[in-house]
């Protein structure tokens, strides 16, 4: 009789968890195909376009254009092949030739602008053609000037266009007219430090090749300009009615209203003071002085409801002719007058497509507000500009109009399965209240998605959170869209017949309005500073934001976890100790931390440089350097067992004393005296010459240390970027808190410092 042996049992613990995730990876292809079918797979080919020209602007160097082009053939022609097959190689094909178009995309525009951008300040005189101009504050003048020629020196490489301050009082020369004076003309800004704002690219693609000021009264030169094409004509003649319009406004209503005024109608924002302005940024108003989405949809919605409303009154025409679409096309009219009269800005150009693209959509019986026209506005722009997706402005405008539209998606699903509202609140004097109700309901919903959506981009480019903007967006919104979009509406179709002087000052009175809650919310002290961020935490954040609101099916709850990722990821970065050594572009101010102070080489240093310094860093307000005329015993000239020279310690208030010889500073150094009142000796003050074994080790250490931020990415054999200062002369380093290629010194908070001089380039 044969014995059966059971089979031990066998421990399962672990699979149903096992089992439970091999059925959620089996769900993934169904809920692609559901996303695919819900038509949400275009909404990522601006996506992927957009990701690949910002690949191509962040690389160092120029990858050459005809690879690029035989990959996307190659690519698109594969991914045209399999178009007919399901599974994940064509999407991935697809997406590749997406991204390689994206690439090409950009290269195309950066060929398209040339701009030629000067690599060294030079004071020269200039002679050009005031193609724009715009007062400040102040009541000074910065002209936009076509350069027709240089002279005493004479520029080699002539920039096309420069933008210039005249501080002189003088009689504001008009556009067209021929400008004539003595200019001091600098490159245009890179980064303050990596990863910070890079003022040279934006110059670069708005056809910047120098700023600077005049030395004294520009002068207006006798004759006729030169001939233009029917273009540039149009263009002149739309920014003298823009400056028209400006002025009339502002001689109307005065003080920072006008000016708050004529920056919403004409996008002229210079005039607005520095306290309104920082008032406004403090408190998270500061949107509304930018002619974007929002300013565009007030006044092309107020324009559509109310041509729609009078069309209905005259019933037989209502019933005779589509009311709907002629309100949309003359909608589309009104925003089209507003886009040229704002002067052509990066933000009112994206306001305007997606709003033409939206009121198009009203023409054609299609829905105007959904994802499919916003990711088709995005499409647009980023084939007209594709650099526009490096700026704050493009990234907080589509994340907030993407958060608003899937909120109204969502809540407009969850809607259609309710009954109506019961029959108490239909009451005629309950239905006041509850539309009242239902108005500040949507204004706060509106303010918190905003304002959540563009906190990642806010923090990422401004370093700070405006943590009262709920509450003054929900103060200033409903003065801004009873008051202030519609009087200006209403004045500006009424200033060709001289009657827009009352709505003009009913405009005013609602901008005083909105300023006095701005100063009053802005003195909460709600601006909490973050600090810079770690280097992938915009892409990480992005992408959790982009599943999340692009997605339908629980797929989009992926976007959760890279969101958690992404705050971990600052938080990592707020644990990173701080740069020991921090150095300006141009070479003339280097910074030293020590403990929690920082001290500086120069006395006042330049608030454009420091800010930024002081926003990414977190760092207080600098220690004046200390000079000292007591004589300092000689450095040491032992080595090390690393070959590095033998370090001396130094303190970072003598150090910076010591860099303020070393730089070349751009004011005149101080007099300095001995204590028996004569001069001190020069030559006990200067740096000693490196011997010839200092000078080989330092060389040998250089070469081992991390490059500088400027070439860092540099690839071998690949052209560098045209808004980089690939020609710069050696003063014009690049801001970096790494060691430098040839350091003035190389000092850690953690080490003594090296006091031996950087070898002769």
């Amino acid at each position: 009789m044969s014995v059966l042996h059971e089979r031990p049992p066998v421990h399962t613990e672990r699979r149903p968890a096992h089992a439970a995730l091999r059925r959620l990876w089996r769900t993934v292809p169904g809920m692609l195909e559901r996303e695919v079918a819900h038509g949400h797979g275009f909404l990522f080919v601006p996506v992927i376009i957009g990701a690949g020209a910002a690949f191509w602007f962040l690389l160092a160097g120029s990858p050459a254009f005809w690879p690029l082009f035989v990959a996307f053939a190659v690519s698109g022609a594969l991914a045209a092949v399999a178009r007919n097959r399901s599974g994940t190689g064509r999407s991935l094909l697809f997406a590749l030739a997406l991204f390689l178009a994206g690439m090409m995309l950009a290269e195309l525009e950066t060929w398209r602008h040339g701009t030629v951008l000067i690599d060294s300040p030079v004071t020269t005189e200039l002679t050009g053609i005031v193609e724009r101009r715009e007062i400040d504050a102040a009541g000074r003048w910065r002209y936009v000037v076509t350069v027709t020629g240089t002279a005493e020196p004479k520029v080699r490489r002539e920039p096309g266009r420069v933008s210039l301050l005249a501080r002189a009082r003088h009689q504001p020369l008009e556009t067209g007219e021929t400008i004539r004076g003595r200019v001091r003309l600098s490159p245009p800004s890179g980064p303050a430090l990596p990863r910070l704002n890079d003022f040279a690219f934006s110059s670069y693609f708005d056809g910047i090749g120098a700023v600077g000021f005049f030395y004294g009264v520009p002068k207006k030169e006798a004759g006729e300009a030169a001939a233009s094409s029917w273009a540039a004509g149009f263009e002149r003649w739309i920014f003298d009615l823009r400056s028209a319009i400006a002025t009339r406004i502002r001689e109307t209503v005065p003080g920072d209203a006008g000016a708050f005024a004529a920056a919403i109608v004409t996008d002229e924002r210079r005039a607005i003071s520095m306290e309104t302005t920082e008032a406004l940024r403090l408190s998270g108003l500061a949107h509304i002085v930018a002619i974007s989405g929002l300013n565009m949809a007030l006044a092309a919605g107020i324009f559509f409801v109310g041509v729609r409303t009078l069309l209905s009154l005259f019933t037989g025409f209502a019933q005779a002719y589509p009311v709907k679409k002629i309100a949309a096309l003359g909608a589309l009219a009104m925003a089209t007058a507003y886009y040229l009269i704002s002067g052509f800005g990066v933000s009112a150009q994206r306001a305007y497509i997606m709003m033409a693209v939206m009121l198009v959509a009203v023409l054609f019986d299609r829905p105007s507000i959904s994802l499919r026209n916003v990711a088709l506005s995005a499409l647009i722009i980023i084939a007209i500009s594709p650099s526009q997706i490096l700026g704050p402005s493009f990234q907080m405008s589509f994340a907030a109009t993407a958060a608003l539209v899937a909120g109204y998606a969502l809540w407009k699903h969850r809607a259609e399965g309710r009954d109506p509202e019961p029959l108490p609140f239909r009451h005629p004097l309950v239905a006041p209240v509850l539309a009242s109700w239902n108005f500040a309901a949507g204004i706060f919903v509106t303010s918190l998605i905003g304002g959540i959506s563009t906190a990642v981009f806010s923090v990422e480019h401004f370093h700070r959170i405006a943590t009262y903007g709920l509450a003054a967006n929900l103060a200033a919104m409903p003065v801004i869209s009873f008051v202030i979009m519609p009087a200006g509406l209403i004045g500006m179709l009424l200033m060709p017949f001289g009657l827009d002087g009352p709505f003009l000052k009913l405009m005013g009175l609602g901008l005083e309005a909105v300023i006095v809650i701005a100063e009053h919310v802005a003195a909460w002290g709600g601006d909490v500073g973050v600090g810079r961020q770690h280097s992938w935490f915009l892409a990480v954040a992005t992408l959790g934001f982009l599943l999340l609101t692009l997605l339908r099916t629980p797929l989009r709850l992926c976007g959760i976890p890279l969101l958690a990722l992404a705050v971990a990821l600052s938080w990592q970065e707020r644990l990173m100790p701080l740069p020991d050594l921090l150095i300006s572009e141009d070479g003339t101010m280097v910074a030293l931390a020590e403990g929690e102070g920082i001290a500086t080489n120069r006395t006042r240093p330049p608030d454009f440089i420091y800010d930024q310094w002081k926003r990414a860093l977190l760092i207080g307000d600098p220690a004046r350097p200390e000079l000292s005329s007591s004589p300092r015993p000689p450095p040491s000239r032992e080595l090390s067992p690393a070959g590095d020279v033998a370090p001396v310690t130094r303190s970072a208030g003598s150090i910076v004393a010591d860099l303020k010889t070393s730089i070349p500073p751009d004011t005149k150094p101080l007099e300095r005296k001995a204590s028996d009142g004569k001069p001190p000796d020069r030559r006990a003050e200067e740096r000693r010459d490196l011997t010839k074994q200092e000078t080989e080790t330092a060389r040998a250490a250089s070469s081992r240390r991390p490059q500088a931020a400027s070439s860092a990415l540099r690839v071998p054999g690949v052209p560098q970027k045209p808004w980089k200062a690939s020609s710069s002369p050696p003063s014009r380093t690049a801001a970096t808190p790494a060691p430098l290629a040839t350091p003035l010194i190389s000092w850690s908070r953690h080490a003594p410092v090296s006091t031996a001089a950087a070898p002769a380039r």
